[in-house]
């Protein structure tokens, strides 16, 4: 049976949880799929389950210790996180993804998972209260900011014999939604994605100019999505802290409206897609001051000039089998805004978004989103931009294929 874990590198922690146990059904169906699989395991995790099991399954030795014990050989954490295509925690217990979220690095695993290259995913197990706790949830929802993938537990009966949510999910189901990851991770290659992102700074004189709140990260949690997913991705940055890291992303930065569109009509051609996702400025002076203006009199009267619209200049020298999407950042009649803009720009679809929707637009890790087509609009609820990105990828796809 071919399968998208064949040959993954797959470290997987185990904690000190009951549900333990059920480590050695993932083992068993990662390595089934052909993955290979190096169990890190807490010494609480000890307690509820032996390395010997777990050795006898993997056909590796159980890390647990930063050492050794018989011989003394030093476990290394960076070299295990550089090997690694995945990391999985399952179960992880309420204490270990308190650790997680606030790098507190005092066991194997924990030092593996902050020094991990790889993507991780994190299944919960524990009791109802203790998943439900303040403490708790926050720590999760820090891990997802941080971009691990959180496989929800199931409701049922606990350890503890009372009923609710905070059971680990089922092995078939964990290895399914690794077993999707890798498959994800195909579904954009040998394809090549343009992107802009950020603001575009116009300058009045050499010491000001005209710009927006737009922090580029959006923009670059779709180029970072895309290069995941096997696409080669030029993306387009104005000026913006952000940081690219994949190696598929060849990032060309810019300040003006004029150099952003250099660069697009230079790069479009040959991309097999395009998101714009930058806030471009619509005016730019029509003169920049040589010398810093001087405040004289009670008013001063800038002239600006239209600058040139990427997007209509892109939607007019699409070819066919060349997607082109683009954002819709509104503040009234959004919906019918955003449709006008679809038709207008000719684009295939847009990612609309409101101001007034709290936690959306920019400089927020959230956003709140629609994606309009010729065929309707599909509306999203608020996630953080990372998840987001993947929301607008999966339509990418779509469109693409």
């Amino acid at each position: 049976m071919s399968s998208f874990l064949q040959g993954k590198k797959i470290i997987l922690g185990i904690t000190g949880s009951i549900a333990a146990y059920k480590a050695c059904y993932i083992i068993r169906g990662l390595i089934k799929r052909g993955a290979e699989v190096q169990v890190v395991i807490t010494p609480a995790g000890k307690e509820f389950i032996t390395p010997i099991t777990l050795s006898a399954l993997t056909g590796k030795p159980v890390i647990s210790d930063f050492f050794a014990q018989r011989d003394g050989t030093w476990n290394s954490h960076v070299d295990l996180g550089l090997w690694a295509d995945a990391m999985l925690v399952a179960p992880a217990s309420a204490s270990t993804i308190g650790k997680m979220a606030n790098g507190i690095a005092d066991n194997m695993l924990i030092t593996t998972y902050l020094s991990a290259k790889a993507p991780v995913f994190v299944a919960p197990a524990m009791d109802l209260d203790m998943f439900a706790h303040p403490s708790t949830q926050k720590n999760i929802e820090t891990l997802r900011s941080y971009g691990n993938r959180i496989i929800e537990p199931g409701t049922g009966e606990l350890a503890s014999h009372l009923v609710g949510k905070g059971r680990m999910e089922e092995p078939d189901v964990i290895i399914e939604q690794l077993e999707a990851f890798f498959a994800s991770i195909a579904d954009l290659a040998k394809k090549k994605v343009l992107i802009t992102a950020g603001p575009t700074y116009e300058k009045i004189d050499p010491v000001r100019f005209i710009g927006n709140y737009s922090s580029g990260k959006m923009g670059f949690a779709l180029a970072e999505e895309c290069a995941r997913r096997g696409a080669e991705v030029i993306l387009i940055a104005g000026p913006v802290q952000q940081v690219a890291r994949h190696a598929s992303i060849h990032r060309i930065d810019v300040d003006t409206a004029a150099q952003m569109h250099a660069a697009a009509m230079q790069y479009f051609p040959e991309m097999d897609a395009a998101i714009l996702c930058a806030a471009v400025a619509d005016f730019t002076p029509q003169v920049v001051a040589e010398q810093k203006m001087k405040r004289e009199g009670d008013d001063l009267i800038l002239r600006l000039k239209p600058t040139q619209d990427i997007a209509a200049c892109l939607g007019q020298m699409k070819t066919p089998g060349q997607v082109l999407a683009g954002f819709a950042l509104e503040t009234n009649d959004e919906q019918q805004h955003a449709q006008e803009k679809l038709e207008r720009k000719h684009f295939d679809f847009i990612v609309l978004n409101s101001l007034n929707d709290k936690g959306a637009g920019f400089r927020y890790d959230t956003n709140k989103i629609s994606i309009i087509n010729a065929g309707g609009c599909t509306p999203y609820g608020l996630k953080l931009k990372t998840e987001v990105a993947c929301d607008i990828v999966d339509h990418l796809v779509k469109v693409m294929h």
